[in-house]
């Protein structure tokens, strides 16, 4: 479910009226998201996404998320671009929610990840550090290694019930983690997708049958962090098995295209083993604190916080940067 705010026909023309966007022709709630309302929004000026911001989103990051994808696609990336009202203003407020439209981008994101995915991805990844480096905006992590704690200290009561003794090896690996963690003067920080999952990332077909990247989308975890830490997402989300194997042709396909645009410092390499470690720890994290605290009966589909405990575990065990493709 992705549509938690209704609009009525009435609320939706009085605010359509402030665009220069034409007649309205069809409107419909898009079932994919979890955090927001989404809406396909089709008018006589094209297609676009009219997005409602639910509690979950805080209203003062919201000039943040939508500055970074002005931002980005001014430098040719193809991410949603805000649209304006007639006032200039992309921010505005519809059925009591922060409200905006962007622009629709083509494409469909893959359900079964191939090889040939994965290098157009890597490149698409550095293109968008390398977009992001001159944006003016800061957004601390708050899903960082700052947060894993507490976010731990909450799923304590109920963790161990997902399997028995999770809590003592999450405790365990949460320590390894973070003393290993690097220090952040030595690697390359800036502007971070931090969400960079399969289904926010839209496709077409190229020369030869080949996909090509024709979108990326929902930067609402977007921050300001470690670059590498963006790459240690992808690798995680990107590049497993059904089997929970690692695929390191998957890996080695998006790590080559990433370095053919921006090649990763020494120090990046060095560290790129611990920043998965701590990429599946946060995925994990957040998805058993959803696990063990969404009522039941809640109109939302809980992820599997098991998935990334094997992927922990895989990381947790590779030896190396050349186990991870490198």
């Amino acid at each position: 479910m992705a549509v938690y705010t209704e609009v009525s026909d009435e609320a939706l023309r009085a605010f359509l009226a402030e665009y220069a966007l034409g007649e309205l022709l069809a409107f419909r709630g898009i079932a994919e998201g979890v955090e927001n309302s989404n809406y396909a929004l089709k008018t006589t000026g094209g297609d676009f996404i009219l997005t409602l911001y639910e509690k979950r989103v805080d209203p003062g990051e919201l000039p943040y998320f939508l500055g970074l994808m002005q931002h980005l696609a001014s430098r040719g990336l193809d991410c949603p671009l805000p649209v304006p009202a007639r006032d200039g203003v992309a921010l505005r407020e519809l059925a009591g929610r922060p409200a905006a439209i962007c622009t629709f981008l083509p494409g469909v994101w893959p359900r079964r990840i191939r090889p040939q995915h994965c290098a157009p991805l890597g490149d698409a990844l550095a293109q968008l550090h390398a977009a992001g480096a001159n944006f003016a905006g800061q957004r601390p992590n708050a899903l960082g290694p700052a947060g894993w704690a507490p976010l731990l200290d909450r799923c304590r009561a109920e963790g161990d019930s997902v399997p028995p003794g999770l809590v003592a090896e999450l405790d365990q690996a949460l320590a390894a983690v973070l003393a290993g963690w690097p220090a952040a003067g030595p690697l390359p920080r800036g502007q971070i997708h931090a969400d960079l999952f399969p289904d926010n990332v839209f496709f077409l077909d190229g020369p030869a049958g080949q996909p090509q990247v024709s979108g990326i989308i929902d930067f609402y975890f977007a921050c300001t962090d470690l670059l590498a830490y963006d790459i240690a997402v992808c690798l995680n989300a990107w590049c497993f098995e059904s089997d929970h194997s690692f695929n390191v042709t998957k890996a080695h396909a998006l790590l080559a295209a990433y370095q053919a645009r921006r090649p990763l410092t020494a120090a990046e390499r060095a560290a790129l083993p611990v920043l998965c470690r701590g990429a599946s720890l946060r995925f994990l994290l957040t998805r058993l604190y959803d696990w063990t605290s969404t009522p039941a009966g809640a109109l939302v589909t809980r992820k599997d916080p098991l998935e990334y405990l094997r992927k922990l575990r895989f990381f947790m065990r590779a030896e190396g940067p050349s186990a991870i493709g490198l």
